[in-house]
């Protein structure tokens, strides 16, 4: 006897006049199974962007460092963060359109023949599976993955590597394209001077913003263009003592000066032998005048007078050093560069115990816009001092970086006591100069009246 049974249920129900329903009952169970699933499958994709690239950089070194498998696996797919974010697109992409696609063969079996038909497949596909897909497939999951990113991102790092090895044709023509398209928008991009970024710094401020905030803002956006040269301390202003010191008068000198990192050099300033941490001597405070203090010194870090600030700073953190020691193009040695200088680019002066007070060291207020400044005093500072912009005289200060420096660019002599020069409407008097330097200079500026006149 042979048996044959074909399971196909099929319903007609009379919902409205002119709408027939025909419900084909498996195919309706599996579409609307898929749906869930896939819907399932989406809400993980999108909450995994958010997870991985919601991590924070400790959190990554966290996973990198561990002996987990999984939580290596979650940093090895960060190491590649455009291939991993176009592998989370194209997936979740096939997922909605496999949503879209099997949604709209449900809505067509359910309203086959009526003459509703079209505008009903309309509304459902544009309204209730579009706000199903970003319910649940795209808010939800994100929200959850932003409170739990690593669990979220260890949770779906097996699956992730198994997408990133199928979509990998895919996801390196996306990341190749988009090389390209950033390629040429490098190209096109719009270079912004420092100083149109602090004009644009001074547009957008007004009277009630602090002028400490607006002073810091300034400060970050030159940071990257100030060299060491502008701001170190002068070879003439640094307490080094020579190697050959005996211990007792090293003592002495230490105490005087009062600096925790103190460089050491054989003869001359020109050859720094290393630099001595104070904190190294404590434990040999009770030793006698014979004790060998040069085996304490550390090497000295050189740099260059024109490098970058800021490139000296990630230097200073990589190395875990706060001092370094500014040399010129023909080896000899310029100055020092400490990290409490860079610091002070953004945050302005940082003040000790052992600081005097700026107005009595580095220059007098003789009037409303007259000074007299040391000769050593850095262009750099004398712009702070002034409320000037940095670059306002580049064009005549050449390799000088202090005022003093500046008038030598300017009369292209040694000028004696009383000369003066003129540039623009600055007027710089020597007050007091040797054959060797010049000391002290008088500053006074001329502000424009209303009618274009000098003052």
């Amino acid at each position: 006897m042979e048996s044959i049974v074909t399971v196909k249920f099929l319903t007609i129900i009379q919902v409205l006049p002119g709408v027939v329903i025909n419900t084909n009952t498996i195919g309706v169970v599996t579409g609307i199974l898929a749906i869930m699933v896939l819907l399932v499958f989406s809400a993980l994709i999108s909450g995994s962007e958010i997870a991985f690239f919601s991590l924070t950089p400790s959190q990554v070194n966290g996973l990198k460092n561990s002996g987990s498998r999984s939580k290596q696996a979650v940093a090895s797919l960060l190491a590649k963060p455009k291939r991993l974010l176009a592998t989370l697109l194209i997936s979740n992409n096939f997922v909605n359109v496999a949503i879209v696609i099997i949604s709209t063969y449900l809505t067509n079996s359910f309203f086959e023949g009526s003459g509703a038909s079209y505008w009903i497949t309309f509304l459902v596909q544009v309204v209730v599976v579009t706000s199903v897909i970003l319910f649940i497939g795209e808010v939800l999951p994100k929200v959850y993955a932003t409170q739990k990113n690593v669990q979220f991102a260890l949770l779906m790092a097996s699956p992730l590597r198994v997408l990133v090895r199928l979509f990998y044709p895919l996801s390196s023509l996306l990341v190749y394209s988009t090389s390209i398209i950033d390629r040429r928008i490098s190209r096109k991009s719009y270079n912004i001077s420092m100083s149109e970024l602090s004009d644009a710094i001074e547009l957008t401020s007004d009277h009630t913003t602090p002028e400490e905030e607006k002073k810091i803002l300034q400060g970050i956006v030159r940071f990257g263009d100030i060299e060491v040269k502008e701001i170190m301390r002068s070879r003439l202003d640094v307490a080094a003592v020579e190697i050959s010191t005996s211990y007792g008068d090293l003592l002495k000198f230490i105490t005087d000066a009062g600096y925790s990192r103190i460089p050491v050099y054989e003869e001359t300033f020109d050859k720094v032998k290393g630099i001595l941490y104070i904190k190294d001597l404590l434990p040999f405070l009770d030793q006698g005048s014979g004790f060998d203090w040069r085996r304490l010194l550390r090497d000295a870090f050189f740099v260059p007078e024109k490098k970058k600030i800021n490139d000296l700073l990630e230097e200073f953190q990589e190395k875990k050093i706060h001092l370094a020691v500014v040399v010129d193009e023909y080896g000899g040695t310029s100055g020092i560069i400490t990290l409490e200088d860079i610091i002070e680019e953004i945050v302005g002066e940082i003040s000790d115990e052992h600081d005097e007070p700026l107005d009595e060291v580095v220059y007098t207020r003789l009037g409303e816009n007259s000074y007299l400044f040391e000769g050593k005093t850095s262009i750099n500072d004398f712009c702070k001092v002034t409320g000037l912009d940095d670059d306002v005289f580049d064009q005549v200060k050449g390799d000088a970086d202090s005022l003093a420096g500046l008038l030598l660019e300017l009369m292209e002599k040694m000028p004696e006591k009383d000369e003066r020069v003129e540039y623009r409407n600055f007027k710089f008097t020597v007050r007091a100069a040797d054959k060797r330097r010049i000391k002290r200079i008088q500053v006074d500026i001329s502000v424009p009246t209303g009618n274009g006149e000098e003052e």
